[in-house]
């Protein structure tokens, strides 16, 4: 991936603006920022010095003192050929687990393994010789999985047979597929700002052209905003998480979801509904139905964030025809999904009721223990209520969420700033922050974050004001 020197300028912000210290080094702490925080993906080439130079009014010798301080870091990598290209710095004398050793890592919203998986996979491999006389390329799914997941979905309310069902490698995979598939270079797709990073990478990878439309921590998301993106922009795709939303936890009222569907249907817009938290609603709420019971949409599931992520097992929910598309799409990509997996989730949705009644409980715990942490810790900040999912999307009061995520990394704690989930450098007035880890775990989480608040005050930097104009 290249960065041209003025979507770089775009990420940089107000790096000038930095009180003390020579450019360079300002220049550097800023791009390592948006290396640590996502928004310069590892891999990707930055502009060359004399291009980075000319579009931000500086000497070279500036840029060229700068990039020589990241790679001493180990943040640049001079590769031939390819330029300066971003990475992390690599431990001295790597051990087996050196990367994470004394982090703990919020910047993962993920639930420890359900302990009925052992038992599952133990079963799954008794079961396995009775499939071994077959290939083991399948692009659509074992029919024993396809149809569990389909009567999962019967049973919420949304009639499905299993043709209407693919198996994937997660809900990560899905989406990819399906913007690969659906969309053309060029085409608009819209998304939620803020949204679940991974998704619109997808979509920018398939060669949309985005149109964010908001979805705010307190009051989700704005009708008619909604629907001057449709129509005004007509996407073809648009990406959605209806349901205990990511990162904000918000969930779309039932009115407005078919008044989204009815707008996509007008539009020629196919809608995908990403459900992966849809079930982990912890407050008593009923469960909603599922989103394409209120009109035509593409659903994505996957059992990542309800068991465990290294179980990597998703799927995809459509007509006859979109499913039929889709596998004669995959088979560029990858040949099907592992049979061991698919077999242990065959058996776990069996007892998913109860899996998930355990989970709905673990996050109830963690979620009131982190607010009361957070209230007690830095009553400063507003943590709106949310009903399910995994996260809070905590206002900071002022933007400054990658130096803290910056500053909480020397604390010893890894976490995802607020910007990783907008674009062109938005939410830095926001922090998501997980509860589904033991109280343990929150308990260091909060402390590490409380001090590097400390820090963050202690050390101001100013903030180039159009940077975030889009900050609400």
């Amino acid at each position: 991936m290249q960065i041209s020197a003025r979507a770089l300028d775009v990420l940089l912000g107000g790096w000038r603006d930095r009180p003390t210290g020579p450019a360079y080094a300002a220049l550097a702490d800023r791009i390592r920022l948006l290396v640590l925080d996502g928004r310069i993906v590892l891999g990707s080439r930055l502009p060359a010095e004399r291009e980075l130079a000319s579009h931000l009014g500086i000497s070279r010798t500036t840029v060229s003192t700068a990039y020589a301080t990241l790679r001493d870091a180990g943040y640049l990598e001079s590769v031939r050929g390819s330029g300066s290209v971003a990475r992390l710095p690599r431990p001295a004398d790597p051990g087996p687990e050196a990367s994470a050793e004394g982090y703990l890592d919020f910047s993962k919203a993920t639930l420890p393994p359900a302990p009925a998986i052992i038992e599952a996979a133990e079963w799954a491999a008794h079961e396995l010789p009775c499939y071994l006389t077959q290939s083991g390329f399948d692009p659509v799914g074992l029919p024993v999985l396809r149809q569990a997941i389909a009567d999962r979905y019967s049973a919420r309310g949304l009639p499905t047979d299993p043709e209407q069902i693919m198996v994937t490698i997660g809900a990560q995979h899905a989406i990819a597929l399906i913007a690969r598939t659906l969309l053309g270079r060029g085409d608009r797709a819209l998304i939620e700002a803020p949204t679940y990073p991974h998704g619109y990478e997808a979509l920018r990878a398939a060669g949309a052209r985005l149109v964010p439309v908001s979805v705010d921590a307190d009051s989700g998301w704005d009708e008619i905003e909604l629907e001057q993106a449709f129509v005004r922009t007509s996407p073809t795709l648009g990406y959605l998480m209806p349901d205990f939303h990511n990162p904000t936890g918000q969930s779309m009222p039932v009115e407005l979801k078919a008044r989204v569907l009815e707008l996509a249907e007008s539009q020629g817009t196919r809608l995908i509904a990403d459900e992966t938290m849809a079930e982990l609603g912890f407050d008593g709420t009923p469960l909603a139905l599922p989103f394409a019971a209120h009109g035509e949409a593409i659903l994505v599931g996957s059992v990542g964030k309800s068991l465990w992520g290294g179980l990597r097992v998703g799927w995809i929910r459509a007509d006859r025809v979109t499913i039929a598309r889709l596998a004669n799409a995959r088979s560029s990509g990858d040949l099907g999904t592992p049979l061991l997996e698919q077999l242990v989730v065959c058996r776990l949705l069996g007892e998913m009721d109860t899996i998930l009644e355990d989970r709905r409980w673990q996050l109830r715990r963690g979620h009131d223990q982190l607010t009361r942490l957070l209230a007690e810790r830095l009553p400063g900040w507003r943590v709106p209520k949310v009903g399910g999912g995994l996260t809070v999307w905590a206002n900071l009061g002022e933007p400054v969420s990658s130096q803290l995520a910056l500053a909480a990394r020397n604390e010893g704690l890894v976490i995802a700033a607020g910007p990783r989930f907008g674009l062109d450098g938005a939410f830095e007035r926001f922090l998501r922050i997980p509860f589904s880890y033991s109280d343990d775990e929150l308990e260091r989480g909060v402390t590490m974050l409380e001090r590097a608040w400390a820090q963050v005050q202690r050390n101001p930097l100013p903030v180039d004001a159009q940077l975030f104009a889009q900050v609400v």
